[in-house]
């Protein structure tokens, strides 16, 4: 029991803290969340991206490896999930709501900040990695779920070429597995925005929630959650035994797989009217839910 509420107190509370902070000052500041995500999804974040992986130096065959690892678990996990929303008799909108709350985890601010605090710097370049990996097969599943239950769908691709983590991730990797050196003004520069990624996107993450305001819990939103914040991650750990991954590499890709969902899905349901109310409920569950749920894997990995 130490090791839980120390584990809630160093590490779980400093990051919910910045959230709560966005939360309780966003509507007095009348401060909105969309100017503080875009600057973090196209500036800040790329930066951050290139910053922990290229000077990771990560070979591409563990890159590989990682990367099969964290995409397999994700299919693996919205797979459950369809199935599992079918099983309970669920409409087509339904089952690919459930898709979406269950494979679409808050990897980004909430979960690289949390991989941060609990296993230190060398964490960080692998929990990047599967960053940019899941950001990826989020928006592709979670878009072509919608496409599914509306009989079809449009500008996957496009959008994917105009994913800012790309960018970054793909140079990135090259300069890690290569003796380029960064010039010191450009390194520099890139340091200085990957530094306020994390407290950018917490903050936000904050005010995104004050936004939310349909609540409405009901066995569905429950089932879901359950989904994402407990099958998922044990799903991940029974997956990761035949791919052989160091302890960091292992402990952040269960630990990414336990995240709660991120708004990005309730934005996707919200653009393809896809049970928009469900899905931010389920946000805000497994955000709240998290806080238990969390310490328990951090305390076991």
């Amino acid at each position: 029991m130490t090791s839980f509420f120390a584990i809630f107190l160093n590490v779980i509370m400093p990051v919910f803290g910045i959230v709560m902070i966005g939360y309780l000052l966003g509507g007095r500041l009348a401060l909105q969340a969309q100017t503080l995500t875009r600057a973090a999804y196209y500036v800040f974040v790329p930066a951050f991206i290139f910053q922990a992986i290229s000077g990771s130096r990560i070979p591409l065959d563990d890159a590989a490896k990682m990367l099969c690892f964290i995409i397999l678990v994700h299919l693996l996990a919205a797979l459950l999930a369809g199935s599992f929303a079918r099983i309970m008799g669920q409409t087509r909108e339904m089952i690919a709501a459930f898709i979406m709350v269950s494979i679409a985890g808050n990897v980004g601010n909430y979960g690289l900040a949390m991989i941060h605090f609990r296993f230190g710097d060398d964490a960080v370049a692998p929990a990047t990695l599967y960053y940019v990996a899941l950001s990826i097969t989020i928006f592709v599943v979670c878009v072509g779920a919608a496409g599914w239950a509306k009989g079809g769908g449009r500008g996957v691709l496009s959008g994917l070429l105009k994913t800012p983590a790309i960018w970054a991730a793909v140079p990135a990797l090259l300069v890690s597995n290569s003796s380029f050196v960064v010039p010191l003004m450009l390194s520099r520069m890139i340091g200085l925005l990957a530094g306020a990624m994390i407290p950018v996107m917490l903050f936000s993450l904050g005010l995104q929630l004050l936004e939310q305001k349909q609540i409405r819990i009901t066995r569905e939103v429950l089932s879901a959650s359950a989904l994402r914040l407990i099958a998922t991650p044990l799903l991940a750990c029974l997956i990761a035994i035949p791919f052989s991954l160091n302890h960091l590499e292992y402990a952040a890709g269960v630990l990414q797989s336990a995240m709660p969902t991120a708004i990005m899905a309730s934005i996707i349901a919200k653009e393809h009217g896809i049970a928009p109310h469900f899905v931010t409920t389920a946000v805000l569950v497994t955000t709240l839910a998290s806080l238990v749920t969390l310490p328990i894997f951090m305390v076991a990995l």
